[in-house]
């Protein structure tokens, strides 16, 4: 194929985006993200006081980059930024930017995500996971073909739906982090010393383990050692019931990647079975939290110890929400828009009309019609084309931006209230590893990143470009090497030893999992699917936030 053009036809700075979409994005996805991600971080923004419109989304060659849209000029930004004294003259007579600073006034004042958490666990995550299930509990087999295009509509804009609302809930659960991270930084204290006071803040990430444990430990009690899924099932009827009521809220999420072409968990029941058979007895770490807890603040000013209670409680209450709003808005919609395609797949396969059931995840939201059925849309050479493409395209190494840089204004310019904000939001981007710095590069023999956890395992490797090879191949205790990972990950985490990611930050989704359940990793480590062989033993030290291979991979790896 032609050697791929990487420039955007729009202003400013454009930031490749790992974490969100793989490469080779499908084209709904992408249509989900464009429609979801500028809608919510919209409405989010004007709610917070954030001094920007939103995050603006562009895909080039199947890769997702994104852009924060300022209030002023945001179609022509300036090359250099105006004399400070006329900066700060701009961000107090701009109407706009007088708006947000009032209500960034306001939010820090009445820290407005605290209703939005209640909110969540008193109701608002059940009504999501109600539409969910109603979707989810459509049997796909029993409609005709205008019936299936209509659930796949649905399940496209309920998707469409929840990611905005998904994209909106990070605002108010990675707002009290931040300022929890930023105000503490002005006390003198680190990341690393604060991130660990919030584990065991997130059943959500937690619960699934706690639940496989139990029905691990009920075969156990039992005696027996399944080899399939339904064999577990077979052992007794509330075994067989824990199982079922475990794939209910989790079968049909996307676990391995925020895309169509991720894997449901309820279509591979082999890692079912795995997750169940290697899951760890619960780690409640409680007391030792407390005492860090204790330790952290008393190393504190008196006169600051009261403010660290009130953002470490809060931050610790988000924690929850954000490791839930994932799973049940985003990739739990996405997993039910992709098993109604591949029933639209099936069919077409069975009238010649594709060549596999999943090139139907190549199709457009607008060309799943009725006449679809009747060969009236794309040929099946067109879709597998459009299957080529896209593997090609997640070949490609993009940059890491593309067009002019934007000169940000010093923080000293802003009234206080919009300073304080763009700070809380600054430290969440570094933290989550989104903030456009450049990876550490590789050393000599040793990779570097950030480490969670204190541990250093010895294990082989599982490395592959993407979460579905690295499954395919992982076996218990190894460390499973990716380039990034998503908040499902943790119904079968437990199966891995260790984790390294080649994206993210001590705020990564793999970060956090790791975090809460015991599993030492290390995060943002640069040349990792290169340097890292797969079937080779590597040493991950997650206190010095190091990997190093110990031996060359097997032959036949």
């Amino acid at each position: 194929m032609a050697e791929p053009d990487w420039t955007i036809d729009a202003a400013g700075e454009w930031a490749l985006d790992r974490s969100h979409v793989p490469g080779g994005a499908t084209p709904i996805i992408q249509e989900v993200m464009r429609r979801s991600m500028p809608a919510g971080m919209r409405r989010v923004f004007a709610e917070l006081g954030v001094p920007a419109e939103t995050l603006d989304v562009r895909f080039l060659h199947g890769w997702f980059y994104s852009r924060l849209r300022p209030l002023v000029s945001p179609d022509d930004p300036p090359a250099r930024l105006p004399p400070r004294p006329v900066l700060k003259v701009l961000t107090r007579l701009h109407p706009e930017m007088r708006r947000r600073a009032r209500t960034a006034e306001r939010v820090l004042r009445e820290a407005p995500w605290q209703q939005v958490v209640r909110t969540w666990r008193e109701g608002g995550r059940a009504r999501v996971e109600a539409k969910n299930l109603l979707l989810q509990d459509v049997e796909l087999g029993r409609l005709d073909d205008v019936g299936l295009v209509h659930h796949v509509r649905r399940c496209v804009e309920h998707c469409t739906a929840q990611w905005e609302h998904h994209f909106w809930l990070h605002g108010f659960d990675l707002g009290p982090i931040g300022q929890y991270l930023h105000e503490s930084a002005e006390w003198g204290l680190t990341t690393a010393e604060l991130l660990p006071l919030l584990r065991g803040a997130s059943p959500s990430t937690s619960a699934p383990a706690r639940r496989l444990r139990g029905i691990r430990d009920a075969l156990e009690a039992a005696g027996a050692t399944p080899t399939t899924l339904d064999e577990a099932r077979a052992v007794s009827p509330e075994i067989g019931a824990a199982i079922d009521q475990h794939l209910r809220h989790r079968g049909s999420l996307l676990f391995s990647s925020y895309d169509l072409d991720g894997v449901t968990l309820a279509e591979r029941p082999d890692l079912v079975l795995q997750s169940i058979l290697h899951a760890p007895a619960p780690d409640d770490d409680d007391a030792r939290v407390e005492l860090a807890i204790r330790a952290v603040r008393e190393r504190l000013l008196a006169e600051h110890r009261d403010r660290f209670d009130v953002i470490l409680g809060q931050a610790r209450a988000a924690m929850d929400l954000r490791d839930d709003n994932g799973p049940t808005t985003a990739e739990w919609p996405l997993g039910l828009v992709r098993l109604s395609l591949l029933e639209v797949g099936r069919r077409l396969a069975a009238g010649g009309l594709v060549e596999v059931p999943e090139h139907a995840l190549e199709l457009a939201a607008a060309e799943v019609i009725p006449a679809l059925f009747a060969g009236g849309g794309p040929t099946a050479e067109e879709l597998s084309a459009r299957a080529e493409r896209r593997r090609w395209e997640r070949s490609l190494e993009p940059p890491r931006t593309i067009g002019t840089r934007e000169p940000a204004p010093p923080l000293d310019v802003l009234p206080a209230s919009l300073a304080r904000m763009v700070g809380m939001v600054n430290t969440v981007m570094a933290e989550l590893g989104m903030d456009g710095a450049e990876l550490a590069a590789p050393e000599a023999g040793v990779l570097r990143g950030s480490g969670i956890g204190t541990a250093t395992l010895r294990a082989r490797a599982c490395v592959a470009s993407t979460a579905e090879e690295a499954l395919d191949l992982l076996e218990p205790g190894d460390v499973l090497v990716v380039p990034c990972t998503t908040p499902a990950y943790n119904l079968v985490l437990t199966i891995a030893g260790g984790v390294v990611t080649a994206e993210g930050g001590p705020m990564s989704h793999a970060a956090v999992l790791a975090r809460e359940l015991g599993i030492p990793a290390v995060v943002g480590v640069g040349g990792a699917l290169t340097g890292i062989r797969h079937g080779s033993e590597i040493e991950l030290d997650a206190a010095a936030g190091t990997v190093r291979s110990l031996t060359p991979a097997p032959v036949s790896a």
